[in-house]
């Protein structure tokens, strides 16, 4: 139904008298007069009696006005959200990030992000690799900070974190200052579950030391494997640990092998437009990247 029949039916309705609607609307009569015969045929009844040369709106136009009401402000609410979020002042932003960028790289960069822009408004997701991709892929995310690479998707790399291994303080690796991860075939390994971007690079990883360590736990973030290390469960690849976010009971040795890091980036969905206040934190992150922890 017509959005234009909708408005010219309610100043109809509200003045009952066809010349004076059409001169408030500034149309012809005959033009208002087509527009409420559509509307009549479309809903099957007459809208209006004629009663003396005037229009009085009858039951089956008080229906259809109080409807037609709501549907022209529901309109108008639609059009002022999407100009909002259209406004790279005051849009929102649709931001997904691996669990292990919330303790430091996300959280600082929201905030020096809100100094400069404190009108935009945020939907965060915070999850594995592959729920990230899913999100960006079906437009539930407009960015997304992640590793490694979604396949097909843009990409900004940010940084590179090393990885490591972590055991256990008491295990006999612990008085190594490196190790090669081959070293470890026959440990117990703690590691994140399928999906996860470091599983990934984990499971690489150990294909090309040419082993294939037993996983004993699978859990759904960092922190977590590194308790279970120094509880003593298996030891772990994980990135190395930022200044006072080391477990205490685990020693984090440097891995030898040069493929033995990964890389965190900025992705987003090649197949939409990025909205505008999106845009803005895509142009914040790249220019302020290399003063962010």
């Amino acid at each position: 139904m017509d959005v234009d029949d909708l408005h010219w039916f309610v100043v109809l309705a509200e003045t009952e008298h066809v010349t004076d609607a059409a001169a408030e609307l500034g149309i012809s009569q005959p033009t208002l007069s087509r527009a409420l015969a559509r509307l009549e045929a479309r809903v099957g009844a007459p809208l209006f009696d004629r009663v003396n040369r005037r229009l009085q709106l009858n039951a089956y136009g008080r229906i259809l006005l109080e409807h037609a009401r709501r549907a022209i402000a529901e309109m108008r609410s639609a059009t002022e959200h999407i100009a909002a979020l259209r406004d790279p002042d005051t849009g929102l932003v649709r931001l997904a990030f691996l669990h292990s960028q919330a303790g430091g790289f996300v959280p600082e960069l929201l905030r020096r992000f809100r100094e400069d822009a404190p009108r935009v408004r945020f939907e965060l997701f915070q999850g594995a690799a592959h729920d990230i991709a899913d999100r960006l892929a079906s437009g539930a995310a407009d960015l997304a900070i992640t590793s490694p690479r979604p396949p097909g998707f843009p990409w900004r790399g940010l940084y590179v974190e090393r990885l490591c291994l972590a055991v256990p303080r008491a295990h006999p690796f612990a008085r190594r200052t490196r190790i090669r991860l081959a070293d470890a075939g026959a440990e117990p390994f703690v590691g994140l579950a399928p999906g996860f971007g470091l599983r990934q690079l984990t499971d690489e990883l150990c294909a090309e030391a040419g082993i294939d360590p037993p996983i004993v736990f699978e859990a759904m973030e960092i922190p977590t494997m590194e308790g279970l290390v120094a509880a003593g469960f298996g030891v772990a690849v994980v990135p190395v640990p930022r200044p006072r976010r080391a477990e205490p009971g685990a020693a984090y040795l440097p891995l030898t092998e040069a493929a033995a890091k990964r890389q965190i980036g900025l992705t987003w969905s090649g197949a939409r437009e990025i909205p505008p206040a999106a845009a803005r934190l895509v142009e914040f992150i790249i220019q302020n990247r290399h003063e962010l922890p």
